[in-house]
């Protein structure tokens, strides 16, 4: 599911209240079966979190930060698990090096590594794409569809609206309060259709009963001028 909206809509607040980073002011949400105030504890062993700060530890290397967090995470084989992760990323080959020498990019890969680390079942990702090349951000989706695929369910937090329709199956879009959700193709039927408008020459009776208008949900004739309602032309 994507959390859909422009900045300050309310995305990464959600996305912290849900990992119990945060505690909410009011209402209730269950993740992974549990209520927020219920297991915290839990909660955050279960979710793996890439917020838009990552929070890495900038003097140590790629591969004590992934240590340092597969100890607290107790995740087992971790020697492997932070190789593997860190040769999808296409980091090992700077595994040694300070994390303040990498770019916005490669710290934005090391932190995806960590939220999946211990092979959490729910993942809340706050832009995950963001600072990457195309080519990065390409293998990213690729991942986040192979997560889906796997059972594991996954929010993004995204105000990138091609992103979300291609990776999400609900869309749910925020603007510091909930204005609608659905599929994408639902959303895309309700809420992205254009209206054109044609001036006509020589409008006669019944001309809009016999217009057969590829996609138009509406049309109404106004003196001369014929107004149009129809789906949103842009490629699914």
């Amino acid at each position: 599911m994507a959390l859909l909206g422009p900045n300050g809509a309310g995305k990464t607040t959600t996305a912290r209240m849900l990992s119990c980073l945060i505690a909410p002011t009011s209402g209730r949400a269950w993740v992974d079966g549990r209520e927020l105030n219920e297991d915290p504890s839990h909660i955050r062993a279960t979710v793996g979190v890439l917020t838009e700060s990552p929070g890495l530890y900038k003097r140590l290397s790629a591969w004590h930060n992934l240590r340092f967090f597969a100890e607290l995470y107790g995740v087992r084989n971790a020697e492997e698990k932070i190789e593997e992760y860190l040769r999808f990323f296409g980091l090992w080959e700077r595994r040694n090096e300070p994390v303040a020498t990498y770019s916005k990019g490669m710290r934005q890969k090391l932190a995806l590594a960590r939220a999946l680390l211990h092979e959490p079942r729910v993942l809340l990702l706050d832009e995950p794409t963001a600072g990457l090349d195309p080519e990065s951000a390409r293998s990213v989706r690729e991942f986040i569809s192979e997560l889906k695929g796997a059972g594991r369910a996954v929010l993004l937090c995204t105000h990138n609206l091609p992103e979300a329709e291609r990776l999400c199956d609900r869309i749910v879009l925020l603007r510091t309060r909930l204005i609608a959700q659905g599929t994408p193709e639902e959303l895309k039927r309700r809420l992205f259709r254009t209206k054109m408008v044609v001036e006509l020459a020589n409008a006669f009776p019944g001309l809009v009963s016999s217009l057969d208008i590829p996609g138009a949900r509406s049309a109404e004739l106004v003196g001369e001028k014929l107004y149009v309602e129809v789906e949103d032309p842009r490629p699914g």
